[in-house]
């Protein structure tokens, strides 16, 4: 929805990722997503009297990860601290986070625009904390918690005030998103919870360096929602402006049936959070030989991989694109292309297509992710293998396809057992082109008076007679010349 262009929006988006860490971030329960209510929970992580928290080494390892990624400063202290507010779902009274020492600071990341270019959107900071459990609001029991989430680490990515529309956001967040999952250290599910995004959000006049008043948006549980609220919310604050009205500093959440954002909190509501340093937590330090080690480990990253596959593969930059958006289809992709015989600009492509098409059409008829597809990289390579050295068709392949996802059988077994391979032998072809021309003289005048379409009705028949099994290029061969001869 387009504002009013007098005006620029100024946004900054804090994003929360869950970290797939096996265990919590500071006891040793488990975070498996979806257990049965107030199961993964012990003395730790419910607050009891006595206890002691114990920092997980991976939550560390993994916020290294995306300090790195992002080009954040890593710090060699920092300090763990207490955010203290009551909620049903936090039983301490009180969460652990970092505040005044964050061990990731002053980073960045590149996005690229519609029109191809690019821009920096600056990390002010990233830090480590636990996540709260989650109130459940059922109309027949009234409010139940589960503390399942309490102590689950989590990362908060807090972005610079650079972003500068709705869409600048959704393409921030999806960068954001591609990060942690390429990393390993989220799964980037946000309609589980797993990524989570609140935007801070003012408008000003073009020209004017001055910040506006900003609002607080939350609850924008996938990327459609964080851009549609933006948009509801940047026309909100200047439709109030261009009728004299002030806006009010508040927490609005977005309801996504409605399409509107209402207010949670104003700012003399807002909690004021008494942070202090946690006495019970040593403060973490990192030095250069970790953060060596740590770099060791960093994946090739989505930009890096797409240019990569344009250069190396010769694919075109959509191609590319759609192959690099996530890790599993990337790695996926290159593992059909390890397993090709011959490694030609055709064979890349084809392994490229039939990934974007056939792979991604599969995944999302069956509504299962890449790791349970069933049909591994060496099977698919095995099959373009056929179609590349003519033993089948693209037609046939299809069908191999599909047999392939039902039976996990390789290619080369199915295309035996059936009797699929391609007939290439050109006397054989021109015995079925001969008939079908002495049967369709009517098409054969039409051709020859320059209706160059009938040529396809041929190729057709052809192929039609002989069961999809005719090598194409043979049939258009045979067939142009039969028909040349036919002129003389």
């Amino acid at each position: 929805m387009p504002w009013n262009e007098q005006y620029e929006p100024v946004i900054g988006l804090e994003v929360h990722a869950q970290l797939l860490t096996k265990s919590k971030a500071f006891c040793s329960c488990s975070t498996e997503f979806g257990r049965e209510p107030n199961s993964n929970v012990c003395p730790v992580c419910l607050g009891m009297p006595g206890v002691l928290p114990v920092l997980n080494r991976n939550l560390v390892e993994f916020i290294i990860r995306m300090g790195l990624a992002t080009n954040c400063a890593i710090a060699p202290h920092s300090i763990f601290a207490r955010k203290n507010y009551f909620y049903p779902d936090l039983p301490k009274g009180y969460q652990i986070s970092q505040y005044e020492e964050p061990i990731c600071s002053n980073g960045w990341i590149e996005i690229e625009l519609e029109d191809g270019t690019r821009k920096k959107i600056g990390i002010t900071r990233i830090h480590m904390e636990e996540d709260a459990g989650k109130s459940i609001h059922d109309q027949d029991s009234d409010t139940l918690v589960d503390m399942n989430r309490c102590g689950v680490p989590l990362i908060e990515i807090v972005s610079e005030p650079d972003i500068r529309s709705p869409r600048e956001s959704y393409l921030y967040m999806h960068k954001i998103r591609q990060t942690v999952t390429y990393l390993g250290i989220c799964d980037g599910n946000m309609e589980e919870g797993s990524l989570r995004c609140d935007a801070n959000v003012s408008v000003r006049k073009k020209g004017e360096t001055k910040l506006g008043t900003k609002t607080e948006v939350k609850n924008m549980n996938s990327f459609r929602f964080v851009e549609k609220a933006l948009e509801y919310e940047i026309n909100r604050q200047i439709d109030l402006l261009e009728s004299g009205e002030k806006i009010i500093q508040q927490t609005l959440l977005w309801d996504s049936n409605k399409g509107i954002a209402a207010p949670m909190r104003s700012k003399e509501e807002a909690h004021d959070y008494r942070y202090f340093p946690d006495p019970d937590l040593a403060p973490v330090f990192v030095d250069e030989k970790w953060i060596a080690g740590v770099k060791k480990t960093l994946p090739e990253f989505p930009t890096a991989r797409r240019d990569r596959f344009v250069s190396e593969y010769k694919l075109p930059k959509y191609d590319a694109d759609v192959l690099t958006a996530e890790k599993e289809l990337a790695d996926y992709f290159e593992g059909v292309v390890k397993n090709l015989v011959k490694k030609t600009d055709e064979s890349f492509k084809l392994a490229s297509n039939w990934t974007m098409t056939d792979v991604l059409r599969v995944l999302n008829e069956q509504h299962i992710v890449l790791r349970d597809f069933p049909l591994p990289p060496n099977h698919h390579a095995e099959m373009i293998n056929l179609i590349v050295d003519g033993t089948i068709s693209g037609k046939i392949a299809k069908d191999v396809f599909e047999e392939m996802l039902k039976s996990k059988d390789s290619p080369k077994s199915i295309v035996e057992k059936n009797g699929l391979m391609q007939v290439s032998d050109e006397g054989a072809i021109e015995r079925v082109i001969d008939e079908i021309l002495t049967n369709n003289k009517g098409q054969v005048e039409e051709y020859q008076s320059g209706k160059e379409q009938v040529f396809g009705f041929f190729v057709g028949q052809t192929m039609k007679a002989m069961k999809g099994k005719a090598n194409p290029k043979v049939v258009n061969e045979v067939l142009r010349r039969l028909l040349e001869q036919m002129k003389k």
